[in-house]
């Protein structure tokens, strides 16, 4: 972005926050794409707090109940109505005058809603990935830029969702839990702290990532959740689900394989200078669980008790974590000569069970917009300084 578009862009970003800050009746817009799980909790959560919201979402049938009843009912957590001012499938009316647009859909939806987004996007506006799984900032911005959409936006991922949540009728949410401390990073990484005093009004939860590559890389769903479904796809299939996931689904030989696949990951990460924690230093982050390797860790933490299996292998743990998680690991670990033997495995494994190709459908380097940059050329272009033109080999 030229250093003249950069300063619009802060003005625009210094206007909202001053607008917010001086006058109390008069808050940050927000919208929220997507009314599922996550998306009628954010919604009706940011209606509970008295910001004014829209409510986006492709399938108009599933906002009757929202539209009917003017909002959300929230329980767990927190209890209340959230009230929705706009619940709409048009993209153009739910982004007209937002300030910050939560994006709370599974990463699938990122690519068709980036092309739905680009000719209606607004100087001065914040997309922000609820999370962006693995390059999902990266591959909204190539489309946006693919499309030739010139709107002076501030982009940004989240390392995973806010809130533990469940729709529990077309407009109804129970949250769970809201999380704290949560890793946000803008692309370019500058833009990290004008985003993060616009969130600071309503979700205090959010801290600076260090970049995008590093939400993208701390995505530990993809350690836990495709391979482990995998694995446990008979019993799953014999019983509904009807056991704990994590565990009883977790073996020592299960628990071997996932500590493989976290491996392969951090090895991703150090090729690309990101410092990313191991999936049992993030369980102890997390849940205080301890233990000399991932399975005695894993049986440490008490929040898992109770949690049951998908009930059956069509899940989002598959469908959504290869193609958005593991397959775009993959492809930045053969583009930088990292060795994934056991990731890819396992996205030969899902393919073959899902008969999808999920290579063929998921986030490559391509994609994502890093094919042929070498390694300081990449930095640059998630850091915003000078960012190169010309791409050069690895």
């Amino acid at each position: 972005m030229p250093k003249a578009d950069d300063e619009l862009l802060r003005s625009l970003l210094k206007e909202k926050k001053e607008r917010a800050d001086r006058e109390p009746g008069n808050k940050l817009r927000f919208a929220v794409v997507g009314a599922g799980n996550g998306g009628l909790a954010m919604a009706g959560h940011l209606g509970l707090m008295g910001f004014p919201v829209a409510l986006y979402n492709r399938s108009d049938d599933k906002l009757a109940g929202v539209r009917w009843h003017g909002g959300i009912q929230v329980s767990g957590e927190v209890e209340g109505f959230g009230k929705v001012a706009v619940a709409t499938s048009d993209m153009q009316e739910v982004l007209s005058g937002a300030d910050l647009i939560m994006v709370a859909t599974p990463s699938t939806a990122h690519r068709e809603l980036a092309t739905l987004m680009a000719a209606h996007l607004e100087d001065g506006q914040s997309v922000v990935l609820n999370p962006g799984r693995t390059g999902g900032a990266l591959e909204f911005r190539k489309v946006l830029k693919d499309l030739g959409c010139t709107a002076r936006i501030v982009l940004a991922e989240s390392q995973t969702f806010i809130y533990a949540s469940r729709a529990t009728s077309r407009f109804e949410a129970k949250i769970f839990k809201i999380k704290q401390g949560l890793a946000v990073s803008t692309l370019p990484s500058f833009w990290t702290p004008d985003l993060l005093d616009l969130l600071d009004q309503a979700f205090p939860q959010f801290k600076a990532g260090g970049n995008v590559l590093a939400t993208s890389l701390e995505n530990i769903g993809a350690v836990f959740h495709p391979a482990l479904t995998l694995l446990n796809a008979g019993w799953i299939e014999e019983t509904r689900g009807d056991f704990e996931y994590y565990l009883q689904g977790i073996t020592p030989s299960v628990a071997a394989v996932l500590e493989r696949v976290d491996e392969e990951r951090l090895a991703v990460a150090r090729a690309l200078g990101v410092r990313s924690v191991s999936a049992r230093e993030w369980l102890y982050l997390s849940y205080g669980s301890s233990g000399d390797n991932l399975y005695e860790a894993i049986r440490d933490t008490n929040a898992y008790a109770g949690i049951r299996a998908p009930r059956d292998i069509a899940h989002r743990y598959i469908f959504e974590d290869v193609p958005m998680s593991l397959v775009p690991l993959a492809s930045i670990g053969n583009m930088l000569g990292v060795a994934t033997g056991v990731i890819d495995l396992i996205v030969d494994l899902a393919s073959v069970m899902h008969h999808i190709d999920y290579r063929a459908i998921g986030r490559n380097v391509h994609s994502i917009g890093l094919a042929g940059l070498d390694l300081r050329a990449i930095h640059a272009l998630v850091s915003g300084s000078d960012e190169p033109e010309t791409r050069q080999e690895i």
